[in-house]
């Protein structure tokens, strides 16, 4: 059976695209001024020391609990540059002690108990491929031990209401596992963040996620219908309604908590009909300012887009979309119920206005039957979450690759877009290649997805993270930015969340802890600061 890598993204002995891995290969040496890339072997697993657990597991958890190297290895980091680095040297010095696998939201009341009962840190996995310090245990002296709660086992679609248009489905559920549920019924979530493989339904929720389409329903939050909550103070059920009036909406509280307020067991989901028709085009730009313009003017003309995705001339060649000479908007438009020329028309119409080049023939609708549309899906799927592998080969190979997002209103982007370039390039101190993409657009704003490659400095590559990170969430938040768009706060971006959070609301945030969670065992340190 193929199993997840312990150390880096992905499955065991999968890595890029070989073509697309040669092809960085070459170019990046000239580009960075370094010598040919080298990789340096892969970690093994029999060659990891872990520390032996800190707690004795109780009779009533003891069944829930695994101390299965591979499992407490697996278990101790995110898929951030920093824990690629730190896994890929083989160190893994504050691993969970214990690994818990519950079955029920019984079982998950025990394990809170008894980490209460403890002081044992519960740090909620969800599928791992936190990039903010989100899953990693404590290392806080007031707690005894850390047990990673992996809810794998919660992982069905429980219910569907096709006249509501939405299911009820466990938060343990992986992307493909909630859309095989879905499948048979017609339906789809159609929330693809570049994690889907390996990330949860519960995961999404607690980070606000924002998944792989540019407009309508972007975040997870505006899928959310209901959710049921494992707490230390109880189950929170909140109730199942298309919209609510009454007070400030309980949902909220959890979406976004990362784990901090409770477990998210359960969800009723918004759903969707799969989608028939489709039409799209890669659309080219003389330059990136051409290229926000026409986004702007898409975003603002109501035609909602399902990818309106604008590379960068450095991003598009690095994606193999042109030559590095000009910005490609990857611009794409799905219904399941209807044709879409009208506002593939209207939209070519919006691009030329802006200088934009559109292909004759393109975005045509095209209509895909269920064998069609799986296998155009397969397609760009493929491609899109194949991606992460490459980042673990540029590590292998002394590479420093990093990404940072945030969102920012358009009269902002220009000034923001161009302060964190200069930032990134200082703060990297050598010949790095800062790359930007618009991931996701709205009528007020846009989500800029900047990428940094630079050589990586071999034994100090945490102290150029912590750098390079710093510089750029400082030049975003001063800019008008978010600290982060859809990444999540975690641990690593706490300090910049706690500028751009209100005192009054930050102590609101902390009472409900309190309430919630008064042993504050709940991934304490991730979004709000570990009690002293």
């Amino acid at each position: 059976m193929v199993r997840r890598s312990f150390w880096g993204w992905g499955l065991e002995g999968v890595g890029p695209d070989p073509a697309t891995l040669a092809a960085v290969e070459a170019a990046l040496p000239p580009l960075l001024g370094m010598p040919p890339l080298v990789a340096r072997a892969a970690p093994r697993l029999e060659d990891v020391t872990l520390r032996a657990p800190r707690v004795q597991p109780s009779p009533a958890v003891a069944r829930l609990l695994s101390g299965d190297p591979y499992q407490r290895a697996s278990h101790a980091y995110g898929k951030s540059y920093r824990d690629l680095v730190r896994g890929f040297a083989g160190q893994f010095d504050n691993p969970p002690d214990f690994v818990a696998f519950p079955e029920t939201e019984t079982d998950l009341s025990a394990l809170l108990d008894f980490c209460a009962a403890g002081q044992i840190a519960a740090v909620v996995y969800g599928g791992g491929s936190s990039v903010c310090g989100g899953v990693e245990p404590t290392r806080g002296g007031r707690y005894v031990g850390a047990i990673s709660i992996d809810l794998s086992r919660m992982n069905r679609v429980l219910e569907v209401d096709h006249d509501s248009r939405a299911a009820r489905i466990q938060a343990g559920a992986l992307g493909p596992e909630l859309e095989a549920g879905l499948r048979p019924h017609g339906l789809t979530l159609r929330h693809y963040p570049q994690s889907f493989e390996f990330s949860t339904l519960g995961g999404w929720i607690a980070t606000r996620s924002g998944g792989h389409f540019a407009t309508g329903p972007t975040h997870i939050d505006e899928l959310v219908e209901g959710l049921r909550v494992v707490t230390p103070a109880g189950v929170v059920e909140t109730r199942r309604l298309p919209g609510d009036g009454a007070g400030p909406s309980p949902e909220r509280l959890f979406i976004g908590s990362e784990g901090a307020f409770g477990v998210i067991t359960e969800a009723w989901i918004r759903v969707f009909e799969r989608p028939r028709f489709r039409a799209k085009a890669s659309v080219r730009f003389p330059d990136f300012a051409s290229g926000l313009r026409a986004v702007r003017g898409l975003a603002q003309s109501g035609l909602m887009p399902s990818n309106c995705r604008l590379l960068d001339p450095l991003e598009a060649m690095i994606n193999g979309a042109a030559g590095g000479d000009v910005a490609v908007l990857m611009l794409a438009f799905e219904s399941a119920d209807h044709p879409l020329d009208a506002w593939a028309s209207r939209a070519a119409e919006i691009c030329r206005d802006h200088g934009g080049s559109v292909p004759d023939k393109a975005l045509h609708t095209r209509h895909e039957d269920a064998s069609t549309r799986d296998a155009s899906e397969n397609a760009w799927r493929e491609a899109f979450l194949r991606a992460p592998y490459l980042r673990d080969a540029l590590v292998a190979r002394g590479i420093f690759v990093e990404t940072f997002e945030t969102a920012v209103t358009w009269d902002k982007l220009g000034a923001l877009h161009a302060r964190v370039v200069e930032a990134a390039r200082a703060a990297a101190e050598s010949s790095a290649l800062v790359s930007c993409r618009i991931t996701h657009a709205y009528p007020d704003g846009a989500a800029p997805y900047f990428t940094v490659i630079a050589p990586a400095r071999l034994g100090a590559e945490l102290a150029q993270w912590q750098a390079i990170k710093a510089a750029i969430t400082d030049a975003m938040l001063a800019e008008g930015g978010t600290t982060t768009h859809h990444h999540a706060v975690g641990r690593d971006f706490r300090p910049w969340y706690e500028r751009q959070l209100a005192p009054h609301v930050r102590a609101s945030f902390e009472a409900v802890k309190r309430k919630l969670d008064p042993s504050s065992i709940l991934n304490p340190g991730v979004l709000l600061a570990e009690p002293a």
